[in-house]
């Protein structure tokens, strides 16, 4: 069975949400956000090199226009590579545990996976960032004290939502985890980091 939802993330981008339930122990959750904008794109490149020619016109150097045409390049390229991601899929088999996989925008992909013995709870943290925001978050178990936390793994880390968007999320998630681990409600006091 598969269920599609949309709604906006802080930044006012859309995103999606399909929920796909491949048995009653294997769900699978995948968040897609929207793709490198053909605008946005030709903006960025279109200053950069208004900018190098502007410094050329009063340098007379051309070395400024190989170096923007340059950054240029490295910078978008290393944008696809380590900042964009398409795509954050979180794969949970109750008896093994959850994988977290984000396709970036070049076609690399980045797995982690955590056993199902070392989580303790999933819950919805608030966070200020210049505004109050919410993400689902991993708590994991402290392998000396059981009863302690030792870690809070981010799971939808580009895409941070506003209120409405996490507590889909958080549906959705308690639907799926209807056996697993109960729902927490959790306050920051700093600024997570999201990069």
């Amino acid at each position: 069975m598969e269920d599609e939802r949309s709604f906006s993330d802080i930044c006012g981008g859309r995103l999606a949400l399909q929920r796909r339930y491949y048995s009653p122990s294997c769900r699978e959750f995948c968040l897609s956000c929207p793709r490198l904008s053909l605008r946005s794109l030709t903006a960025v490149t279109c200053t950069v090199w208004l900018a190098a020619y502007g410094l050329f016109t009063l340098c007379e150097n051309s070395m400024i226009l190989s170096a923007a045409i340059f950054i240029t390049l490295l910078g978008l390229l290393g944008y696809l590579h380590f900042v964009k991601i398409d795509q954050e899929t979180l794969l949970i088999i109750d008896s093994l545990g959850i994988q977290m996989t984000s396709s970036y925008a070049s076609g690399k992909e980045s797995t982690t996976f955590i056993e199902m013995g070392k989580v303790k709870d999933i819950v919805i943290n608030e966070a200020i960032y210049m505004k109050v925001i919410y993400y689902l978050c991993i708590l994991l178990k402290d392998p000396v004290e059981p009863h302690r936390i030792s870690q809070v793994v981010p799971v939808f880390q580009r895409c941070v939502t506003q209120a409405r968007g996490a507590w889909k999320f958080w549906k959705l998630h308690q639907v799926g985890q209807a056996r697993g681990p109960k729902f927490l409600y959790v306050e920051a006091l700093q600024v997570p980091d999201l990069s």
